[in-house]
């Protein structure tokens, strides 16, 4: 019998200006005839959902934004974190980020999600590999409790590097077919996954 799997929580950040896309809102961005919020959203982690940035979300999800905006990631993984607590307080013992500009982000973290029975206590965070050693920081699942031990430890959020966040941590690794992993920052990229 397989194990059960844990409810994850999912912050999608979808606040980045796409400067290189000529200012365009990444989350209404279409690959495969679906935006790529749509295509994030695919996935249920058995969680609550929260989109971080100033984007039309579906009824159901949750949606804010960092104050002021503009802060960049770390802050954005801030105010999803303080969006994802629910009725009562209750919160899943893990939560997965994940940047909207990955067109298979969904197929991702359902593997990631499917890892986590046998996950050790040694490990604060999970990422798919994709074979040259570099953490996917903004595809992946997190130990809340060390995550927001890694956001107070931190400070101030605004303007700070994922790296400076989330380095330190204790990371498990997945592979992945590195065809899956990738995202979306210009014009060229998105022909490429188009």
């Amino acid at each position: 019998m397989a194990p059960r799997l844990p409810a994850v929580d999912l912050l999608v950040l979808a606040g980045g200006r796409g400067d290189r896309l000529g200012g365009a809102d990444k989350a209404a961005l279409v690959v495969g005839g679906r935006s790529l919020l749509d295509r994030v959203l695919d996935v249920d982690l058995g969680g609550r959902v929260v989109v971080v940035g100033d984007t039309p979300v579906p009824e159901g999800v949750g949606r804010t934004l960092e104050d002021p905006p503009g802060g960049g990631p770390v802050a954005g993984i801030a105010a999803g974190l303080t969006a994802l607590i629910g009725p009562a307080r209750r919160q899943t013992a893990w939560v997965a980020v994940c940047a909207v500009d990955q067109p298979h982000a969904a197929g991702v973290l359902a593997r990631l999600r499917a890892e986590l029975p046998g996950v050790g206590r040694g490990v604060d965070a999970l990422c798919p590999s994709d074979g040259t050693g570099r953490r996917q920081w903004l595809l992946a699942v997190y130990r809340r409790a060390s995550l927001e031990a890694a956001l107070r430890r931190l400070g101030a959020p605004r303007h700070a590097s994922v790296r400076s966040l989330v380095a330190d941590l204790r990371w498990g690794e997945v592979e992945v077919d590195p065809g899956r992993l990738g995202d979306i920052d210009t014009r060229e990229d998105l022909r490429r996954w188009e």
